[in-house]
C-alpha cells in the first residue's frame, strides 16, 4: 500500500511538472527589423533552438526557467519565462557599430529583402579595420587571386563565408534536434573530423577543428551543436557532418594560420682549407616564387621558412645557349663583384637542358590525382584547379593517355584512360568534380600508382600529376611515411608532379617531400596566369624528363679561393660521397629547362673574413693553379637508367667587369630572398637599391615577369 500511495505521488508530481512546461514562442529582432539565426536557450543547458529567417522561435520551457537571448554584435538578454507564452526581444547593438553589410558568398539580395538594416562598405581599407575592432567581424579574401574582393563576414551564422544558406523559413517544418553542447571536448562522442565548427560566423576550415576543440573554455560564450539534417537545413552543405556553432565572449575569434613549411637554415659562409668540396641536388621547382607573390600580393606576412631562394631565382628564364654535341646539359658560369658585398665574388652556375620539340616528345601515359576533400572548396582551390587544368588538356595529342583519380574521404577512378584527343570528355570529368569530406592522400596515391602502372608506356611519358592543398588528415599523413611510401614507388619508373592551391592550410613541406622522392617537379598555381605559364609554356618540360638524380659537386681552389657560400639549396644539401653513390636521390631536369646555382666567394686577397677560427697547424695549403676558380662536376642518370654519368667543367680565374643582363637580374631575386629571409648578410640593402638592380637587368621581359617581381619589391 505505502509503494502504491508513493507511486501516486510521483505521478501527481510529474504532472504538475508537465504542467508547468509550455511553449514559448515569439520574435528577435533589433531596432530595424527581425534577426534571422538569434540563438535562444534555457540557461543551464535544458534546451535551445534559433530564430528563422523572420526572426521568429519556439521553445518548450517552464515558469521557472530563463531564456537567453543571444546574437553576436549584440548584447545578451535574460528573461524569466513566469506566466508568459509570447515573448518578443529587441537586442540592442553592443559597441557603436550600427549599420553595416552582410555578404554571404555566392548570395546577392537586395537590402530591401534581409532582416536587418544595410549599409554597403565598398572600401577595402575600411572593412580591414573593421576586422577585430568590432564584435562579430571577419574579413578574408575570397581566394588567393591578386585583386579578387574580400569576403566580409559579420553579426554570427547569418552569413557564412562558405557555402549558401537554405530556406530560413523551412526551419519551423524541422524536428527538435539541437542537442545542448558542453565543454567537454568529447561530448557527444563524435570526432572532430565529422564536425563542421562555426565560430563568430565564419565556417572553420576542417584542419584547423584541433584548434577550435583546443579553445580556451573562458573565451566561450555560447556553443550550440545541430545534427547533421538540421545542420544542412540551416547552413547548406556541410559534407553530412553536424555542426557546432560557437559565440565567443569577443565576437571576433580568429584561428592562426595552419600552413606548414620545412625548416630552413641558410648557409654560412665555409674555408676552402678545410671544407674544399660543395655538394648539392639540382632544383628545378618554382613553388616557392608563385607562394610568396601570392602572401605579398594579399598583404600577409611571409614565414621565413616559405622562402626558398633558388626557387625563386630558378623562377624565371635565362639566356642560356642549348647544348650542343648530342648532349644533354650545357654548363654556364659567370663571376662579377658581389651588388651586395664589394669584398666578395658572386658566381652563377648555369644547367640547360636540351630542348625536345612537342611533337617528338614521347606519347604520355598521365593520370590525374586530384584532392576534392572538403579543404578544396575554396575558389582558390578546386575551382582555379578545374580552369588551369583546361590549360594542361589544350595540350594533350591523340597518342596521350589521361586517367582520372580522385581522392576525399576515400579514392576512387572517374575516368579510365582517355585519348588526349577527347578533350570535352576530359574536361567534364574534372568540371563535375565537387569537394567534400576528409583526406585520404595515401589511399589516393596508392590507388594512382596502381591506374599509372597498369597503363605503363615503356617508351613513354608516364607520371602521375598531383593537385592538392597537401592537407592529408585520414591514414598516412606524416612527411616522413609519405617519403617511405612514394621512395617504393618511385622505383616502378612513374613520375610524380605535384601542384600547391590554396592558402590557409597549406601543406608546402609534405609537396615538397613528395616531388622531391617522386622523381618529380613541384609548382604552386596561384592565378591563372601562373598555370598558363607551368602547364602550357613550359609543357615539355613540365611532363618530360631528360635526367635524374642530377648532383652538383663544386671544388674550389684553396690557392685562389678563401671562402665560399652557397645561397639557397638548403634543403637540396648532399654530403660530399653522396656525389658518387648512385643509391642516392636528387633531383630532375626536363626538357629545356633551366637550372641556376649562385655562390658568395672570397677571393685569399680580400680583407673581408666571414669565417671564424684559430689556423689549422696541419692544413698548410701549397700554392697550386692560380688560373683556375674552381671546377664543377656534374652527375646524372638518364630517365630509365640506373649508372650515373661525369661531366666536368672548369671556372677559369677571370672576373667580369660588370654583371651581365641576367646576372644582374638573377642577383637582385637572391637579394630579394634573403631580405624576406632577414638574412645576415643583406642586412643594409635598401628597397630602392633592388628595384636599382632589377630594372638594370629586366631586358626584353616578353612576358612580363620580370617586371611582375619589380612591383612585389616595391609593394614589400
Amino acid at each position: 500500500m505505502k509503494t502504491i500511495v508513493q507511486l501516486a505521488v510521483l505521478l501527481l508530481f510529474q504532472t504538475v511538472l508537465l504542467a508547468q512546461a509550455k511553449t514559448i514562442t515569439g520574435t528577435v529582432s533589433e531596432g530595424n527589423g527581425p534577426l534571422p539565426g538569434a540563438i535562444v536557450y534555457i540557461k543551464g543547458g535544458k534546451g535551445s533552438t534559433t530564430t528563422d529567417f523572420d526572426g521568429k522561435y519556439a521553445i518548450t520551457a517552464s515558469k521557472t526557467d530563463v531564456l537567453v537571448y543571444s546574437y553576436v554584435g549584440f548584447s545578451t538578454q535574460e528573461v524569466v519565462v513566469g506566466d508568459q507564452t509570447i515573448i518578443n526581444i529587441a537586442l540592442a547593438s553592443d559597441n557603436q557599430l550600427d549599420e553595416v553589410v552582410v555578404l554571404a558568398q555566392g548570395i546577392s539580395r537586395e537590402s530591401k529583402a534581409l532582416g536587418y538594416s544595410v549599409s554597403e562598405v565598398r572600401s577595402k581599407k575600411v572593412a580591414r579595420r573593421l576586422a577585430g575592432k568590432a564584435s562579430g567581424v571577419q574579413i578574408s579574401s575570397a581566394s588567393g587571386t591578386a585583386g579578387n574582393a574580400s569576403n566580409i563576414v559579420i553579426r554570427g551564422i547569418s552569413a557564412l563565408s562558405n557555402g549558401n544558406r537554405k530556406n530560413h523559413k523551412a526551419l519551423n517544418q524541422l524536428e527538435n534536434s539541437i542537442v545542448p553542447e558542453t565543454n567537454n571536448k568529447n561530448a557527444g562522442n563524435k570526432s572532430i573530423k565529422e564536425t563542421a565548427y562555426i565560430v563568430d560566423g565564419v565556417l572553420i576550415h576542417p584542419s584547423l577543428n584541433d584548434l577550435i576543440e583546443g579553445m580556451d573554455t573562458e573565451n566561450i560564450d555560447h556553443k550550440v551543436s545541430y545534427n547533421p539534417v538540421r545542420a544542412k537545413k540551416l547552413f547548406g552543405n556541410l559534407d553530412g557532418k553536424r555542426c557546432v556553432v560557437i559565440n565567443t565572449v569577443r565576437g571576433n575569434y580568429r584561428v592562426e594560420n595552419d600552413e606548414s613549411y620545412k625548416a630552413l637554415f641558410e648557409n654560412e659562409f665555409k674555408s676552402v682549407s678545410y671544407d674544399p668540396l660543395s655538394t648539392f641536388s639540382i632544383d628545378v621547382d618554382r613553388a616557392s616564387y608563385s607562394n610568396v607573390r601570392r602572401m605579398i600580393n594579399n598583404g600577409q606576412d611571409i614565414p621565413l621558412d616559405a622562402v626558398k631562394i633558388e626557387e625563386m631565382v630558378n623562377y624565371f628564364d635565362y639566356d642560356y645557349a642549348t647544348p650542343q654535341d648530342e648532349k644533354l646539359f650545357a654548363v654556364h658560369t659567370e663571376v662579377a663583384q658581389t651588388p651586395w658585398n664589394k669584398e666578395s665574388l658572386l658566381m652563377k652556375i648555369g644547367l640547360k637542358g636540351k630542348e625536345i620539340n612537342t611533337d617528338e616528345l614521347p606519347a604520355s601515359n598521365l593520370t590525374f590525382l586530384i584532392d576534392i576533400s572538403g579543404s578544396m572548396s575554396y575558389a582558390n582551390k578546386l575551382p582555379l584547379l578545374k580552369s588551369a587544368f583546361q590549360v594542361l588538356v589544350k595540350k594533350l595529342r591523340e597518342q596521350d593517355k589521361v586517367s582520372i583519380v580522385v581522392y576525399a574521404g576515400a579514392a576512387g577512378v572517374v575516368l579510365e584512360p582517355t585519348s588526349g584527343n577527347e578533350k570535352e570528355k576530359i574536361m567534364n570529368a574534372i568540371n563535375n568534380l565537387n569537394a567534400g569530406g576528409s583526406t585520404a592522400g595515401g589511399q589516393g596515391i596508392e590507388l594512382a600508382y596502381k591506374l599509372a602502372q597498369q597503363n605503363f608506356k615503356k617508351k613513354g611519358n608516364n607520371r602521375i600529376i598531383l593537385a592538392t592543398d597537401g592537407d592529408f588528415n585520414v591514414g598516412m599523413n606524416s612527411d616522413k611515411a609519405m617519403e617511405t611510401l612514394i621512395e617504393e614507388k618511385r622505383e616502378s619508373g612513374v613520375f610524380l608532379t605535384c601542384i600547391g592551391f590554396g592558402m590557409g592550410n597549406y601543406k608546402d613541406s609534405k609537396l615538397e617531400t613528395l616531388a622531391d622522392k617522386g622523381n618529380g617537379n613541384y609548382a604552386y598555381i596561384d592565378t591563372m596566369q601562373e598555370a598558363h605559364k607551368f602547364l602550357g609554356k613550359e609543357f615539355s618540360g613540365t611532363l618530360h624528363t631528360i635526367a635524374k638524380d642530377v648532383k652538383i659537386q663544386v671544388e674550389f681552389n684553396p690557392a685562389v679561393v678563401k671562402s665560399y657560400r652557397l645561397i639557397g639549396y638548403e634543403n637540396r644539401l648532399l654530403n660530399n660521397e653522396d656525389f658518387k653513390d648512385d643509391t642516392k636521390d636528387a633531383g630532375e631536369i626536363g626538357a629545356g629547362h633551366t637550372v641556376t646555382a649562385l655562390y658568395e666567394v672570397v677571393p685569399v686577397q680580400s680583407v673581408y673574413s666571414p669565417v671564424d677560427g684559430d689556423a689549422l697547424k696541419y692544413q698548410n695549403v701549397a700554392p697550386g693553379l692560380v688560373d683556375e676558380l674552381l671546377t664543377v662536376k656534374l652527375r646524372y642518370k638518364e630517365p630509365a637508367g640506373n649508372k650515373s654519368k661525369l661531366m666536368e667543367h672548369v671556372v677559369k680565374n677571370t672576373t667580369n667587369d660588370t654583371l651581365t643582363e641576367d646576372f644582374r637580374f638573377m642577383s637582385a631575386v637572391a637579394m630579394f630572398g634573403m631580405k624576406l629571409r632577414d638574412s645576415k648578410f643583406v642586412k643594409d640593402i635598401k628597397q630602392e637599391d633592388l628595384v636599382t638592380l632589377a630594372n638594370s637587368g629586366r631586358g626584353k621581359d616578353e612576358d612580363g615577369f620580370r617586371a611582375e617581381f619589380i612591383r612585389l619589391v616595391k609593394a614589400k
